[in-house]
This record gives C-alpha cells, sequence and structure tokens, in this order.
C-alpha cells in the first residue's frame, strides 16, 4: 500500500467529538453491520442515529452479548463501555417501525433511514458530530416514503444548502488500490451523456484537486477519463473528448491542477491502480459516469471501498455495498466496508 493510501484510511487520534453513523434502512442490512462493527475495537468513540429497538433486533441476530443504550445527546456515545452501543433515538421515527419485515421494501423503513440522515446532517451542521458515516438505504423505500431525493449524496447536498444553493458535490468511491470520482451520479446513462459538460467535467477535477489535501495529497495526479470508446478516438467515436472534456483537462492545467487526459476508459483504470505489484500512474481518476468508475473500484472488492461525498461541509464516508436484503436478518453480513468508511471518515475528519 503507497504512503497515501495508508493516509486515507489510517484512524486517526482519539476524537473530542463522536462520529455520527446512521441506521440505514432498517429492512437490510445495515443495523446489523453495526452491531457487528460494535463487537471490535473501530466502534469507540461512535453514536448511532436511529432507532433503539432496530438496533436490539440487530444485536441479537449478530450473536446477542451486545448491550444497547438509548443516549440523549451525541456526545454521550463517547462515554459507553465496551460491547455496548449507544443510540441516539431519533424523533418522529414510525411507531410500527419493528413490523416492516425485514429483507423487504418498506416505506416505513425508507421514512426512518431519511429522519436519521436528516438529524446527522443537523448535528454535524451545528458542530456536534466530528464526521457522519452513513448505513446502506434503499432507494426504492425512500422513494415510497416520499422522499424527492434518489440516494444519499442528493439528499445531503439539499439538507447542507439549508434552504440556500446546494453546494456543489462529488462522489468519490474509493479503496487501498484505487480513488474514482464521478461526473455523473443518480442519472440514466442518456441523461449522463447530456450532463456531461465542460462546467461539469472542470468543477469535478477542481473538487477532486482541493479534496485531496484533506488526506494529506496535496497536488494529486489526477487522470480524467473518456466518455466514448477510446476516448473517442480523435472524433471517430464521438466528439465529447475533443469539444468538452479535453478542453476542461487544460483549463484545468491552467489553474495549476496536475490533471491529464483524457484517456481510454477501459485501461485507465488499469494504470491508476496502486497495488504491492503495482504502483499506480495517477491518484485520483475522474469518470464521466456512474458504471465507468465504479464497476472498477467495486470489481477490486466491495468490502474495502469507501463512498465519500466531496464538497459537503462536513465529512460523510458510507461503505461500498447496498442493503442485500437477500441476507438481512441473518447475522452474516460482512462489516469491513463500514469498518473502512469508520477509518476513513476519522482520517478526514482529523484533516
Amino acid at each position: 500500500m503507497s504512503d497515501a493510501s495508508k493516509a486515507m484510511v489510517s484512524p486517526a487520534s482519539s476524537p473530542c467529538l463522536p462520529l455520527a453513523i446512521t441506521m440505514g434502512d432498517a429492512c437490510g442490512i445495515g443495523p446489523e453491520i453495526i452491531a457487528t462493527l460494535f463487537r471490535g475495537r473501530e466502534s469507540a468513540g461512535c453514536v448511532v442515529l436511529g432507532d433503539v429497538g432496530v438496533m436490539r433486533r440487530a444485536a441479537a441476530a449478530t450473536g446477542g452479548l451486545l448491550a444497547v443504550a438509548r443516549v440523549d445527546v451525541a456526545a454521550e456515545g463517547l462515554s459507553v463501555p465496551p460491547n455496548c452501543i449507544p443510540v441516539l433515538q431519533i424523533d418522529g421515527l414510525p411507531a410500527d417501525l419493528l413490523q416492516a419485515p425485514v429483507g423487504h421494501v418498506d416505506a416505513r423503513a425508507g421514512a426512518a433511514a431519511a429522519a436519521c440522515i436528516g438529524r446527522a446532517v443537523e448535528l454535524a451542521l451545528g458542530g456536534e458530530v466530528a464526521a457522519i458515516v452513513t448505513a446502506p438505504i434503499h432507494k426504492v423505500a425512500l422513494a415510497a416514503a416520499g422522499s424527492p431525493f434518489p440516494g444519499h449524496t442528493e439528499m445531503l447536498q439539499a439538507l447542507a444548502a439549508r434552504g440556500r444553493e446546494p453546494p456543489p458535490v462529488r462522489m468519490m468511491l474509493a479503496n487501498d488500490q484505487l480513488r474514482t470520482v464521478l461526473v455523473t451520479i443518480h442519472l440514466s446513462l442518456r441523461q449522463a451523456i447530456d450532463a456531461v459538460s465542460f462546467d461539469a467535467v472542470l468543477q469535478t477535477i477542481r473538487i477532486a484537486h482541493a479534496a485531496a489535501a484533506r488526506w494529506g495529497q496535496p497536488g494529486p495526479r489526477i487522470a480524467v477519463a473518456g466518455l466514448n470508446p477510446h476516448a473517442g478516438e480523435g472524433g471517430l467515436f464521438g466528439d465529447e473528448e475533443v469539444r468538452i472534456i479535453g478542453p476542461a483537462i487544460e483549463a484545468a492545467r491552467s489553474q495549476g491542477i496536475d490533471a491529464s487526459g483524457p484517456f481510454a476508459p477501459d485501461t485507465v483504470f488499469m494504470r491508476a491502480r496502486n497495488a504491492p505489484d503495482h504502483e499506480g500512474e495517477f491518484d485520483i481518476v475522474v469518470a464521466m459516469t456512474h458504471d465507468h468508475g465504479l464497476i472498477p473500484v467495486k470489481y477490486l472488492g466491495v468490502e474495502q471501498g469507501v463512498n465519500v461525498t466531496l464538497g459537503l461541509p462536513f465529512v460523510r464516508t458510507s461503505p461500498d455495498h447496498g442493503t442485500a436484503f437477500d441476507i438481512a436478518g441473518t447475522g452474516r453480513a460482512d462489516a469491513a466496508s463500514l469498518r473502512a468508511a469508520v477509518r476513513m471518515a476519522r482520517q478526514l475528519a482529523a484533516g
């Protein structure tokens, strides 16, 4: 692992503020991976935003012998004993939330997940928590609950704005070997192609460049992937690289950013991958669309991937997986990605 990768995931020193972990979808594996986290040392200084009953059910599903304590303020999460989950009970959760069937889409779980996220943002903006780690939510459950947001990123962006112009944000998916920042996120492919503009590409490069300093890597080497096969092959397979992406890279370079490309999307990730047997040529890859950027990172191992929202006025990380309804309630869910998200949140908050 490179020094930069180690810095990105190494835990910070003891926090003076708790780390908030949102419960996620109550019918998915979120509560269970949180319970598993609290069986190890990584949970020190964390507080769960959610429902006491749901977390007690998760503790039982993952082997029992784990206390669940209701706390009144987030700071109380710093003083609970080992093997105890401090839960800040969120007001306004559905009274019958525990009746929502585990492993299935349910509007009650979607409403509860949204409420937990909203409270987490309030605490982060109020300086009561050091960072937010979000357990997985289900987009269909969120929509069933009436949420206008397609996912975490859009919801956090809107809530952070507090009625003002939302801050420009980008999604980064990262592990020890690869870091990818996306120009477009939750859009259909047709819509995403239309959303690839000069301003969007340049803004993404700028956000990635500025965020890198938070994990101790000023002046990162940023590779920009093309949109089309072979990065358009000089305009033969599409001209977005010539008209949009290339000029945005040149504009970034004129501002002192070490950006290069556009590179063919099917090879740039291999070049950027940093592993013991392969020193990466780049520190960050900027990808135009959701799947272009996320497939390579997830292929390297979902269990270590971390989703980071860049551009927010607070630190937010998340595991690199979904609600896994097929194994929810069994206690078999792997908490490795959540552990990685907690480690990265601490490091970024300390930066």
